[in-house]
C-alpha cells in the first residue's frame, strides 16, 4: 500500500448537539486514521458548547472556539489551525461511512503536483439517518469537473465533507469566502478548478448527507447567499461576445432565476420574509433588463411577471402555486 500522507478532519459546530456524537464517533471509526480532528464552536449556546467537553473526555479532538460567522468562516478557522497536508471536512449533523478516508486516500495520484482535490458519492438520508437513496451524486452534474461552462450551469455537488482537498490549493484560493451561508462550497471549488487545479472523482459514496428541517438549505441565509453568489458570478463572468459566451443568459439565468421567481411567489403566500425576497428579486430582474444579450421579447415577459408577483393582491398567489407546476408556465418564467 502506498504511503499515507497526514490528514485533518474539521468539524464545523453550531447548537448542534442533538447530532454531533454521530458525527464524531464516525470520524474515529475509520480504518485510516485522521492524524488531526479540529472541531470548530461557531458561537453556540454554553449548553450546547458542554456537550463537546463531554464528547472530548471520550475521544481526543481538539475545540476551538469562536463567534458566529458561518460554516465557512468556522471551516477556515479549523484549517488554519492543522497542519496536515490534506484536509476533510464533516457537518456535524452527517456522518462519515468508515472507509471514508482510505477511499479518497488511495484515490490521490502520486505524482500530480497540481492536485487540487478528490472527492466521492454520497448517501442521502434523513434527519434520524435513516437512508433515502444509496448514491445520489452521480445522480446530478457531471464528473469529475472539466468545463467552466458546466460549473457555471450546474449547481457542482462537490460536497465537502465527501472531499478531501490539499493544503496547497486551499490556502492558495484563500480558503472559503466567508460572506456566504450558502454556496460556499461551490464557490471555493470553482476557485480551486479556476486556479489550474485538478480534479478527481471515485464513483463510490464515502458519506452519509442527512437532509433534514433544520438544515441552512432551507434558511433565509441560504436563500440570501444565493443571491450573493449569483452576483459574485455574474461579476466574474462578463459576457465574451467575440466566442458566443454569453454566461450571463446562458449558465446563470437558468441556474438562479427560477429560485428567485419562486421564493418571491412562497414569500407571498407565506409572509416569511416577503420584503427581502420581492427585493431580491427585484435586484435580479434589473440586471436582466441591463443584459444586453437577452431578447426584449423575454424581458418584457418578466418585468410583467415581477409586477404580478410583487402588486397583485394575495388570493391569486394560490393560482400562481399552482401554475408554476404546469410545465408551460415553468418555461415562460426561465430562459
Amino acid at each position: 500500500m502506498k504511503s499515507v500522507p497526514s490528514v485533518c478532519v474539521v468539524v464545523p459546530y453550531y447548537n448542534g448537539s442533538k447530532w454531533i456524537r454521530r458525527a464524531i464517533e464516525s470520524i474515529y471509526r475509520q480504518t485510516i486514521a485522521a492524524n488531526e480532528v479540529i472541531v470548530v464552536n461557531d458561537g453556540s449556546k454554553n449548553e450546547e458548547r458542554d456537550m463537546l467537553d463531554l464528547l472530548a473526555k471520550e475521544y481526543p479532538f481538539t475545540i476551538i472556539d469562536k463567534k458566529n460567522g458561518g460554516q465557512g468562516s468556522a471551516r477556515n478557522a479549523g484549517v488554519s489551525h492543522s497542519t496536515s497536508e490534506f484536509i476533510c471536512f464533516l457537518d456535524q449533523d452527517d456522518f462519515y461511512l468508515d472507509d471514508h478516508i482510505y477511499n479518497l486516500v488511495m484515490a490521490i495520484p502520486r505524482k500530480d503536483l497540481r492536485l487540487g482535490f478528490v472527492y466521492g458519492d454520497a448517501v442521502e438520508a434523513d434527519g434520524f439517518g435513516n437512508i433515502v437513496r444509496s448514491s445520489m451524486i452521480t445522480e446530478h452534474a457531471s464528473h469529475p469537473k472539466r468545463n467552466i461552462t458546466d460549473l457555471l450551469r450546474n449547481d457542482m455537488f462537490v460536497l465537502p465533507s465527501a472531499s478531501i482537498i490539499s493544503r496547497k490549493a486551499y490556502e492558495d484560493v484563500g480558503g472559503f469566502d466567508e460572506q456566504f451561508t450558502g454556496y460556499e462550497d461551490d464557490d471555493l471549488f470553482m476557485r480551486i478548478f479556476r486556479k489550474g487545479y485538478t480534479n478527481y472523482f471515485i464513483n463510490k459514496s464515502v458519506y452519509v448527507w442527512c437532509i433534514h428541517s433544520d438544515s441552512t438549505s432551507y434558511s433565509i441565509r441560504m436563500l440570501r447567499s444565493r443571491f450573493l453568489y449569483f452576483k459574485k458570478l455574474a461579476g466574474l463572468f462578463p459576457d465574451d461576445r467575440e466566442r458566443s459566451r454569453f454566461y450571463f443568459r446562458d449558465c446563470l439565468m437558468p441556474r438562479f432565476g427560477r429560485f428567485f421567481i419562486v421564493d418571491a411567489v412562497k414569500s407571498r403566500i407565506n409572509k416569511n420574509n416577503k420584503d427581502e425576497l420581492i427585493e431580491i428579486l427585484n435586484q435580479y430582474v434589473k440586471l436582466v433588463l441591463k443584459n444586453r444579450s437577452v431578447s426584449y421579447f423575454y424581458k418584457l415577459k418578466l418585468r410583467v411577471l415581477f409586477i404580478f408577483i410583487s402588486k397583485f393582491p394575495i388570493p391569486p398567489f394560490f393560482f400562481i402555486r399552482v401554475m408554476l407546476k404546469i410545465p408551460l408556465v415553468r418555461r415562460i418564467i426561465s430562459v
